[in-house]
């Protein structure tokens, strides 16, 4: 294991073009760097046929993430859909717990039994992981229900894809949070596909989605998701109106999944010219990566020191999820409601 020390120079002074200290910038990069290694990793155990079922993986979407809850207070709850691992690892559930769900081990989140879109944590406050499209969106708004009901504070992000913000439900639930308030911020992760389509092709008015809550008068914002600053500032107001009793938001972030839907995906609907821009110009860490360099003079030594931890964390993580037990039979019966 690396245990060299990360370089001295690593001052705090915060330039004026961002805002923002260098350990706020390392912090937001080991966070993202976490879940794109670990998201790698799951495509090679998947590959192994270590992890069965769906596995929906968040790479080129991490700054969404990220930038969000880097705002958040820990008693804030977050809840989403199936493209879950990056949210999971960003509230800080403990990877070696993630990866044994993947693999369907007892060591995991949910027992084993939940696989890749069924994990939780009241620890950590987060509610999923749902595999129905857009049955998150409602759930989320009675979190926000429970928060003002309780007086607590709180507030929920609720997150749902460009293909789920069609459902009927969602409506239902932009109407109900604005009618009540809720402290409740709506995140529209638009990848521009969703399973095989383009959003293009299912969306009227595909260009702004943001735009889909304005008649309840929940104001909203396109956002580039590709970015963790602009993704912070933007998630920042809208947390601090619904934390202040004026509503919800609904924010479109603009970003892009490299991989295809799921594991089972070959993506051949996009081209690889469409792909490989989209890595080089617009890599979310990258492009933190490069304001590191240029405003703080981060080395070559101090990124390959991260590299190193996060290759550990990683490493560790599949080795618990391939040593940890199946779940005992008994399991089948627990955590379930049985009719009288």
């Amino acid at each position: 294991m690396n245990k060299k020390p990360i370089p001295s120079n690593t001052s705090n002074i915060v330039p004026k073009t961002t805002g923002y200290s260098l350990a706020d910038l390392t912090s937001w990069y080991r966070s993202m760097l976490l879940i794109r290694r670990f998201e790698e990793k799951a495509a090679q155990l998947y590959g192994m046929g270590l992890i069965g079922g769906f596995c929906h993986l968040y790479i080129g979407q991490e700054a969404v993430v990220v930038g969000i809850q880097s705002i958040l207070q820990g008693t804030d709850t977050v809840i989403t859909s199936y493209r879950d691992h990056g949210h999971m690892l960003a509230c800080g559930m403990d990877p070696s717990g993630v990866m044994a769900e993947l693999t369907g081990r007892s060591g995991g989140y949910s027992k084993g039994k939940g696989g890749s879109m069924h994990m939780f944590s009241r620890e950590k406050n987060f509610f999923g992981g749902h595999g129905i499209v857009g049955a998150q969106v409602p759930l989320g708004t009675g979190l926000a229900f429970a928060h003002n009901y309780l007086k607590d504070g709180n507030v929920c992000l609720t997150y749902l894809g460009d293909g789920a913000v069609n459902q009927g439900q969602v409506y239902e639930s932009f109407n109900m949070a604005a009618l009540w308030k809720l402290p409740v911020v709506y995140v529209i992760e638009n990848n521009k596909y969703g399973m095989g389509t383009s959003v293009a092709r299912a969306s009227a008015n595909p260009e702004q989605l943001y735009q889909r809550a304005q008649t309840y008068g929940i104001p909203g914002q396109q956002v580039d998701g590709m970015d963790v600053f602009s993704v912070r500032q933007a998630a920042k107001v809208a947390v601090d109106r619904a934390r202040k009793g004026d509503g919800p938001t609904l924010l479109e972030m603009r970003t892009y999944r490299y991989r295809g839907h799921s594991m089972s995906d070959p993506a051949k609907y996009r081209s690889k010219e469409e792909v490989n821009k989209m890595k080089e110009e617009f890599d979310p860490i990258d492009r933190l990566l490069a304001r590191m360099k240029k405003e703080f003079s981060f080395t070559e030594e101090q990124i390959e020191h991260i590299e190193a931890d996060i290759r550990n964390i990683v490493l560790k993580a599949a080795d618990f999820a391939q040593k940890s037990p199946e779940p005992d039979a008994k399991e089948l019966y627990t955590d379930i409601l049985l009719n009288a």
